[in-house]
């Protein structure tokens, strides 16, 4: 006899039941026993405003971070008005420093070597110390040029400022590491009568000249409407030397 169909379903339903309450018990283990919903997985929108929140937070610490740092160091109304008068002033010092170049009226003056006659031949009683420019005779004429009242000097191409030191190496100059050779062209600018007053009254300049009648080095003067100085280009900052200090009794 064949089984009929209600008993298939009869045992069939069951077991369907069955799977499908083992279903519903694994979704609900997943989901930790709450209802699983589309709106708790996380969005990018969100993510998005977070981010743009937190830079913004951390431009405005950045922006009072640069304005306190403006305050100690420049910046504010008080210290740019301190760093212009600095500045100012450094531009007027640099002037009166020689760092500067110049242009005015003046005086050349030409110191040389002796140079042989025509023949070819020193004078006979001249020992070869009495035919070279010495030392002393560049000082003597850089000391009454400046006591004149002098701008500014230069020498060759280089300016002359207070810490310049021409020294002479056997028959050549060296100034700030630099070599030369006769003939030594030292240009000022200044008073030119007043600069030529002071060399005709300086000793040594005196005596130079008449080395120069003597032994035929070389002198010339030669005042000019305008003449230009170079600025000095070297290094300013002393290595060695420090200021002097208050002198007590």
């Amino acid at each position: 006899m064949a089984p009929s169909p209600k008993s298939g379903w009869r045992f069939g339903v069951p077991v369907v039941c069955l799977l499908a309450g083992l279903l519903l018990a694994a979704t609900h283990h997943v989901s930790d026993g709450g209802e699983i919903r589309r709106s708790d997985a996380p969005r990018l929108v969100d993510l998005v405003r977070e981010a743009q929140q937190s830079a913004d937070r951390l431009t405005v610490e950045r922006d009072s971070l640069v304005n306190s740092l403006d305050s100690h160091h420049g910046g504010s109304p008080g210290a740019d008005a301190a760093l212009a008068a600095i500045t100012n002033k450094s531009a007027r010092l640099a002037v009166d420093a020689g760092l500067e170049p110049m242009r005015g009226a003046g005086l050349v003056v030409t110191l040389n070597d002796a140079q042989r006659d025509a023949e070819g031949r020193f004078p006979r009683d001249a020992s070869p110390d009495d035919l070279v420019v010495h030392q002393q005779d560049i000082d003597a004429v850089l000391n009454a040029l400046w006591s004149s009242g002098a701008e500014g000097i230069q020498m060759q191409d280089q300016r002359i400022i207070g810490t310049s030191a021409p020294r002479c190496v056997g028959n050549t100059l060296l100034l700030n590491g630099r070599t030369y050779s006769p003939p030594y062209v030292i240009t000022a600018v200044g008073n030119a009568s007043a600069m030529q007053a002071a060399l005709a009254a300086a000793p040594l300049v005196t005596l130079y000249r008449q080395y120069v009648v003597r032994f035929g080095l070389g002198y010339s003067e030669e005042p000019r409407a305008q003449v230009e100085l170079a600025g000095y280009a070297g290094p300013v900052r002393m290595e060695f030397a420090k200021p002097a200090g208050p002198v007590g009794y």
